[in-house]
């Protein structure tokens, strides 16, 4: 008798449940307040479409196809809004001053795709609205053009040491060499001594240092923890997620990665105090830390951001424009003319000089749109009393966002959207076809691509990101003729997408090029 009566309580709860969420997606499709806007029944029902795809890599694809079919406004889960309008950079991520925003200064951030772990001290990339601006203020001087001219010689010794250590391990083209990992090397080498003082020796060593496989981990898990979050259950990764890392050990390594960033950061003080100025990108925090009162989790969270985040997507940057001129090697052969003409020896490549290479960045630029290194988190949302994005009142708390991808491969947005054209990035009026034809993208909504975001929060990095690219692309494409190695013909595709891409490798034939 016990039995049954338990298995009848246990159906009437699953009946209930049920129940419960028949209701609730009855509500969201018939009675929500943003039942007016499109997309898949399923997304409209559910948050948990939005989830799977974001927890298997495929989030942006996913969404860039809804945008194609229904509009540039789809409601990609009950309360999330996704933009491909132009207008919606601005109106989402720009700043909110005049008495039509009721006092909120900006849209402010999704708490699940921004809140930290349990334990981890706030950054600059999920700081409220006073202390992001604070933190800005003290890192700005480090990513000002002035500072990146004093910081030229460093990051020139390090572009200097990967051509060393290409020519020295590329058997004069007859070896691959995997390209995302010389990347990653050189920018984890150049941050980290921007912020650190110090390299990771990665090139030096021709090796991953533990921070970098790090990072790559945190990538790796960034879907699946983001969308267990997103479905209402944060619980998860506060107490699950923890307990299971330190049963596998990862928290010791964490905690040994953090306990050599403390000595590197402890290092840096007694620097400052010397009276050492390096003009970096930490010493405007560090100098402030005192006045501040910042702590040290939160200047080791700061510097890690610094570290992962400048040199990740950088990285990725590099490796999708090397992979996108092996496969259209009429533009590789444009800007092998544009670098190779423009210099007589590679000791003339500078930040100063490469800034003539017009279209060098223009390859640059439409690398950034086809392959955009940072391809999540930009999730905000609508204060309480809701606000106009591209032309229609958007209720409040609802979650909103302009997904990168979906904005750089809307056909609304761009002509040929799919082509790899560098032309569309120059000046209207000069835009030629190789083969001499004219080709006309006035069309095109150049305001779509904003690759290092708009407003206050927009990339603090920008000037140091494009100068890597700049002297890096050119130094390679100056001392090197470059094949793609056959496995890699779909490297884009096979790839998975999370916050930002996770990348397979790219393997490249590098012949050193010989001047008579």
């Amino acid at each position: 008798m016990a039995n049954h009566d338990l298995k009848e309580w246990a159906m009437a709860l699953l009946g209930l449940v049920l129940l419960t969420r028949l209701v609730s997606f009855a509500y969201n499709i018939l009675l929500h307040p943003l039942r007016a806007f499109p997309g898949p029944l399923a997304h409209r029902a559910s948050r948990l479409p939005f989830a799977i795809n974001h927890a298997r890599g495929r989030g942006p694809f996913c969404i860039h196809a809804l945008h194609e079919h229904y509009g540039p406004v789809v409601r990609v889960a009950p309360n999330h809004l996704s933009f491909t309008d132009p207008r919606a950079w601005r109106d989402i991520y720009g700043p909110r001053h005049g008495p039509e925003y009721m006092g909120d200064p900006e849209n402010p951030k999704q708490p699940v795709f921004y809140e930290s772990l349990k334990g981890i001290e706030p950054s600059i990339l999920n700081a409220d609205y006073s202390e992001h601006a604070r933190l800005r203020r003290a890192l700005a001087p480090g990513f000002s053009d002035k500072a990146m001219r004093a910081q030229e010689p460093l990051i020139g010794r390090y572009v200097s040491l990967l051509v060393r250590r290409l020519r020295q391990n590329c058997e004069d083209g007859k070896k691959a060499l995997n390209m995302v990992a010389w990347y990653n090397w050189t920018t984890f080498d150049i941050v980290g001594d921007l912020v650190f003082g110090e390299s990771f020796a990665c090139l030096e060593e021709e090796r991953y240092h533990p921070f970098v496989g790090l990072v790559v981990k945190s990538l790796e898990q960034a879907g699946p923890f983001t969308s267990v979050g997103y479905l209402g259950m944060k619980w998860v990764l506060d107490e699950v997620v923890t307990r299971a890392l330190a049963l596998m050990g990862s928290a010791l390594e964490v905690e040994a990665l953090l306990g050599g960033m403390r000595e590197k950061l402890v290092k840096r003080f007694a620097d400052v105090a010397r009276g050492v100025e390096r003009n970096d990108l930490f010493e405007g925090v560090v100098r402030k830390k005192d006045e501040w009162n910042l702590s040290m989790g939160k200047l080791e969270t700061n510097a890690a951001l610094l570290v992962g985040a400048g040199s990740e997507t950088t990285a990725s940057a590099l490796s999708g424009i090397t992979y996108l001129l092996l496969r259209n090697p009429d533009v590789l052969e444009k800007v092998q003319q544009e670098v190779r003409a423009g210099f007589d020896s590679a000791d003339e490549i500078t930040l100063s000089s490469v800034s003539r290479l017009t279209y060098m960045l223009a390859v640059i630029n439409e690398g950034l749109r086809l392959y955009p290194p940072a391809l999540g988190g930009l999730v905000r949302q609508t204060p309480a009393s809701g606000t106009m994005i591209a032309g229609r009142f958007i209720p409040g708390k609802t979650t909103i966002e302009c997904q990168p991808y979906s904005m750089n491969h809307s056909s609304t947005n761009w002509k040929d959207p799919w082509a790899f054209r560098p032309e569309r990035f120059l000046s209207r009026g000069s835009n030629e076809k190789d083969d001499g034809q004219a080709a006309d993208f006035s069309e095109d909504a150049i305001e779509s691509f904003q690759p290092f975001n708009v407003g206050p929060r927009n990339c603090i990095g920008i000037n140091l990101a494009y100068a890597e690219l700049r002297l890096i692309m050119a130094r390679v494409i100056y001392e090197f003729d470059l094949s793609l190695g056959e496995e890699n013909d779909d490297w884009i595709e096979m790839q998975h997408a999370f916050s930002t891409w996770l990348k397979i490798p790219l393997n490249v034939y590098l012949k050193p090029v010989v001047w008579s």
